[in-house]
């Protein structure tokens, strides 16, 4: 039997959160001896790009009416390619309002957040993030059948190459009870979840007036911003870019920490990060013993001159 992931595209291009339901449906399959197959829905993307993290098969499902998205049109999309006893979501917003309805169309248990491969099948047992990420609690499926969300960065984008296969399937999905006319795409900052590069700063930054400067390191390297929690939690930032046990977990290839001193509640968030460059005026700051590299020095001054040399490289 195969274990069924919902491989979500924007406009047609696979998001990171794809790749990471696709690699933790894969380390489940491994354990089951399962398979693994993909579905997504008018990706103009590559399947190649999902075989590189396990999928066995991709299920590229075709239709005009899903153009524009309506949850409850993609879990009747879901519902009619998906037959497996598993199927895995990214923990996006757009997958966690489809993951619910196809779970009452199937009569599945619904597992949302989950943090870690299972600990058991029989009964399915994972463990999940509770209480708005402030705690952890391990849940258990009653239904003969599970979907599982996986939270964002949890466990990660791992390759492991499979010899997969495609199937196209032309569906004309009934989605009369609401019907999504056209859609417009928000502009300006780059999702944090899925940036490659984030610029994050705290406290020593001294003040808001200061930000400015994180923007344009950010804007230079193409990154996304975010920030520590005390600095949400007195409004210099807002929540949204709050990073870390309490805020949000990210994995980016490259996290340039200013001014934060790296208590381990950042940490946690953060720590999968691929490199870690880090830039405080304390030698003692604790961040410095997780970081691959370290600057020693006056962020306010270290700031804007990291920025000039990066734009006179880039020309």
């Amino acid at each position: 039997m195969a274990i069924f992931v919902y491989a979500e595209n924007i406009n047609g291009i696979y998001k990171k959160a794809a790749f990471e339901a696709v690699s933790y449906a894969k380390a489940i399959a491994e354990k089951n001896g399962e398979t693994v197959t993909a579905v997504s829905v008018n990706p103009t993307d590559s399947s190649d790009l999902l075989y590189k993290y396990g999928a066995d098969k991709v299920i590229n499902i075709k239709d005009d009416g899903l153009k524009n998205f309506s949850a409850k049109a993609y879990a009747q999309a879901m519902n009619e390619v998906s037959d497996g006893n598993i199927i895995v979501f990214p923990h996006t917003t757009d997958a966690s309002s489809v993951a619910p309805m196809l779970a009452i169309m199937k009569n599945f248990s619904l597992i949302t957040n989950v943090l870690e491969i299972p600990e058991s099948f029989a009964p399915f047992q994972v463990k999940r993030r509770a209480f708005s990420g402030k705690g952890m609690m391990h849940a258990k499926a009653e239904a003969a059948g599970v979907i599982v969300t996986v939270s964002q960065n949890a466990y990660g984008v791992k390759e492991n190459v499979a010899s997969g296969s495609e199937e196209v399937k032309d569906l004309a999905v009934a989605n009369e009870d609401t019907k999504v006319i056209s859609h417009e795409q928000s502009s300006g900052r780059l999702d944090l979840k899925e940036a490659e590069i984030v610029v994050s700063a705290g406290r020593g930054m001294k003040g808001p007036e200061n930000w400015g400067m994180i923007e344009d390191l950010a804007n230079t390297l193409g990154a996304a911003t975010a920030c520590s929690k005390p600095v949400s939690d007195i409004g210099w930032r807002p929540h949204s870019e709050h990073v870390g046990q309490t805020g949000k977990a990210i994995s980016p290839n490259l996290y340039v920490a200013v001014g934060i001193s790296g208590a381990i509640q950042h940490l946690a968030g953060v720590n999968s990060s691929k490199t870690i460059v880090v830039i405080n005026n304390d030698p003692e700051a604790p961040f410095f013993k997780s970081a691959d590299y370290g600057v020693v020095g006056d962020a306010l001054k270290i700031i804007p001159e990291l920025t000039e040399k990066i734009k006179a490289l880039k020309g």
